[in-house]
């Protein structure tokens, strides 16, 4: 009788599946509990999930991983739910206004950083052309996650924060086309092409993929509708699973599935579907298990003992970006619609890079260019050391220029489902110090005949207000409004914040 062959090893056992699964969820608690110190210090917590990274790799417990392709793929996957997060959870109605700048930041401004910091890196780092060029792209991008990480507790006018929303969820497509063509010029033999050939494709490869998202998103917001159900939880998978699909169609295609994902996003999350406050939590989750992952693995990647070496090149190329070319770019790129020179000021220097730059210094190792291994060790250091000095200080930046707002708006997410039958809105006030709402009495607001404040929150007591309750600064304020009237009952109370009681009349 002929022996049965003996089955082979498995490569991971359920002894293996044990241990991943215990120093995968401690990381992960450690993590979740990092966003607290995060708020505390001001600092980006994915400075944090790098330090955890790094605490596991070969410097600290001693996990070996050197992967940069593994590295390439998983942050990409780890893109495209981070922008769907961002594209699900954004408000139309907060960022139209500033579309037209964001997508001149995220064009015009970036040739710009790009060729200034490709000049620099050249004249100072005596790097070849095509190097310097591919250092400038792989630098440029922003980070929503970073930026909006430090500025929950500054109420920014919806002009700065609707621009640094929208440019950040526009920037990472052409950052990528020009990465990913200036890694393949700097190969073997390769033939530099010209820069109007490589115009062309980008522009190409950007209205492909706007056309692949706004389609996803129109059509499978219709679908969706048709099919929802009662369960919430399996139309969220849907609406996620459909923003990934804009991107694996766009990437099909060879068009950009980065940018094809954000919009596909931005119209599911404004199109009314049901379930909203569903969908965003879940997209949400996915997001920051998104972020932690792709900060843990990057700092997995970096070896700590050769860090160092790329110390003065990341602040010379930093020093570049943050007072040079991020200031250039803003002005050349917004100076058509107005914005004054403070606006401008805090712009540049809210540009933060985050995890975007780090995942494409990884592309030209992957593509095989020669004497790029240094890149990654040199943008991981930029990013650590200049996000510990710009983090931190937005908020003041942004008192000192005096671009802050005396009042800050936020809608409260509930899950209620006669909130949605009603068509109803509940919006969280908060009264800043500067605000001149301050001594307002309630009747004196003005707001909407189908709008109220319901609740006020002072020194930690709530209470429900009469009509000649007034507010004081640091109240924390709940309004309830119809979904019709909301726009106008915050414009109201921004007008009164900013000008007084007789806004409007005066």
């Amino acid at each position: 009788m002929t022996a049965l062959p003996s089955a082979a090893p498995p490569e991971m056992t359920l002894d293996d599946l044990t241990r991943v699964l215990l120093v995968g969820s401690l990381v992960m608690l450690v993590a979740v509990a990092a966003v607290r110190l995060s708020v505390r210090s001001g600092l980006p917590s994915l400075l944090i999930y790098l330090g955890i990274g790094i605490g596991l790799g070969n410097a600290g417990l001693g996990i070996q991983f050197d992967s940069a392709s593994v590295t390439q793929i998983l942050g990409y996957a780890a893109l495209v739910l981070i922008l769907a997060e961002g594209g699900l959870t954004t408000s139309w109605h907060n960022i139209r206004r500033s579309v037209a700048p964001a997508a001149m930041l995220s064009t015009v401004g970036v040739v710009v950083s790009v060729v200034v910091v490709a000049g620099a890196a050249h004249l100072l780092l005596s790097l070849p052309w095509t190097i310097a060029l591919l250092m400038g792209a792989i630098v440029t991008s922003t980070d929503a996650a970073a930026v909006f990480a430090v500025l929950r507790s500054v109420p920014l006018p919806r002009r700065l924060s609707g621009m640094l929303e929208a440019e950040a969820g526009f920037n990472d497509a052409p950052v990528v086309i020009l990465v990913v063509a200036f890694a393949a010029q700097g190969l073997p033999g390769a033939e530099p092409a010209a820069w109007y050939v490589l115009a062309w494709h980008a522009a190409v490869e950007l209205a492909g993929g706007a056309a692949v998202g706004l389609a996803v998103g129109w059509l499978g917001g219709m679908l969706l509708r048709r099919v929802a159900g009662a369960s919430s939880a399996l139309f969220s998978i849907g609406v996620v699973a459909l923003t990934v699909l804009a991107y694996a169609a766009g990437a099909a295609l060879e068009l950009s599935g980065f940018l094809a994902t954000y919009l596909a996003a931005l119209v599911l999350g404004n199109v009314s579907l049901p379930n909203r406050m569903a969908v965003q939590s879940f997209a949400t989750a996915l997001g920051w298990i998104a972020q932690i992952g792709l900060f843990i693995l990057l700092g997995l990647l970096a070896d700590p003992y050769r860090l160092p070496e790329q110390l003065l090149e990341a602040v010379v190329i930093g020093l570049v970006l943050l007072l040079l070319a991020r200031p250039l770019s803003v002005v050349l790129s917004t100076a058509w619609f107005g914005l004054s020179w403070r606006d401008q000021a805090f712009l540049s220097w809210a540009g933060l890079r985050g995890a975007v730059p780090v995942v494409l210094a990884t592309v030209p190792l992957t593509a095989g260019t020669p004497n790029t291994g240094w890149i990654f060790d040199l943008v991981f250091m930029l990013v650590v050391i200049f996000t510990i000095v710009q983090a931190p200080t937005l908020g003041w930046v942004a008192r000192r220029l005096r671009v802050t707002e005396g009042v800050s708006a936020v809608d409260v997410e509930l899950e209620a489902l006669p909130l949605v039958q009603l068509g109803a809105h509940v919006l969280q006030v908060t009264v800043g110090p500067d605000s001149r709402l301050h001594g307002v009495a309630g009747f004196e607001l003005r707001l909407p005949r189908v709008a109220n404040v319901t609740l006020v929150v002072r020194d930690g007591e709530g209470f429900v207000p009469a009509p000649h309750t007034t507010l004081r600064h640091g109240d924390q304020l709940l309004v309830v409004t119809t979904s019709a009237a909301r726009a106008r009952t915050e414009r109201r109370i921004r007008a009164i914040s900013a000008a007084g009681r007789l806004a409007g009349w005066s």
